[in-house]
């Protein structure tokens, strides 16, 4: 990437990048107009979701001011080379920040336009603003948790008009900015937007914190048990073949895999970005570990991005 512009010199760049009238006249056609507005929560990964975009071609620029939206937008209008663009605008304006739903409105009567808000939980956003060592936009004169309460009371306006909200707490830099390349770059074909997260735990470990949907498999009969399959996991070849002997455990496999399968383009259309389906037995070491593997290599054979992740199993 090229230095950073400041966002005035940003905007004349933009206004010099006239079509040439004379040239790529049998080139295939550009992309309708298209503004994005990223914002949301500090920490929450919007300058990652910039880069995301800059990659698919978006013309970006990170913290413009709230006034001057109106004019890059009719710039982008005018340009017939970088029709599609995107903009970061969060708490960074300060009180300006209060104009941007009046300003949006009047933009999107100019423009195509999607107002993305990206957020987390505090306890994610703790952790990162912890590791990164970066004080918070609103300042260091109280903590991180207070500042972060302000910032969300601060920005509800925004998250209400917000066409796209993404929670980004269970992903990481690189999920993330797949997610954002399924879901904006053109003719993608597709609308499986969504990470699923396998997860095998034990009870006796506790609960995933994280858990979406949980399905206890204890029912199944335990290997633990099979005294050649103690210290192995379900991970083993013939640890599995032993589970899956059994006519019960292939009925759950089929029925769970399809009920998911029903599930989860309507768990898309409300614009989730990230399931967990947790799988738990008394250990968290053959059972729950099976079913976790077999599960996703159905929601993977439907088309669907699936990590797998197993809590309790030892390496």
């Amino acid at each position: 990437m090229h230095p950073a512009k400041p966002p005035s010199e940003k905007v004349r760049s933009l206004k010099n990048k006239s079509p040439n009238k004379n040239k790529n006249k049998n080139k295939e056609k550009t992309h309708p107009a298209e503004l994005v507005i990223i914002t949301g929560m500090s920490g929450s990964g919007k300058a990652s979701a910039l880069k995301a975009f800059e990659d698919l071609g978006y013309y970006c620029v990170d913290n413009l001011p709230v006034e001057l939206i109106p004019r890059f937008a009719e710039l982008a209008l005018q340009s017939g080379e970088i029709p599609r663009t995107a903009l970061v605008v969060d708490v960074r304006e300060g009180s300006q920040l209060e104009k941007l739903p009046a300003i949006l409105k009047s933009v999107k009567r100019t423009i195509p336009t999607r107002v993305i808000y990206m957020e987390a939980t505090d306890a994610a956003l703790l952790r990162r603003y912890s590791e990164t060592r970066r004080p918070h936009p609103l300042g260091t004169g109280t903590t991180v948790r207070a500042s972060l309460g302000a910032e969300r009371r601060h920005l509800r306006a925004i998250r209400k008009i917000a066409d796209l909200v993404i929670d980004t707490s269970k992903f990481n830099v690189h999920e993330l900015r797949a997610h954002l390349t399924d879901r904006f770059k053109q003719h993608s074909g597709t609308q499986q937007t969504i990470l699923v997260s396998c997860v095998s735990f034990g009870y006796k470990h506790g609960l995933p914190d994280d858990a979406d949907l949980v399905f206890d498999v204890r029912f199944l009969p335990n290997p633990h048990f099979v005294p050649e399959f103690r210290a192995l996991t379900g991970r083993q070849p013939r640890v599995a073949k032993y589970i899956r002997s059994f006519p019960q455990t292939q009925e759950f496999i089929n029925r769970i895999s399809e009920l998911l399968i029903y599930l989860l383009p309507h768990y898309i259309r409300e614009g989730k970005s990230y399931l967990t389906i947790s799988f738990g037995c008394t250990g968290g070491q053959h059972r729950s570990v099976m079913i976790a593997e077999d599960v996703n290599k159905r929601l993977r054979k439907a088309g669907y991005k699936v990590k797998v992740v197993h809590r309790d199993s030892p390496k």
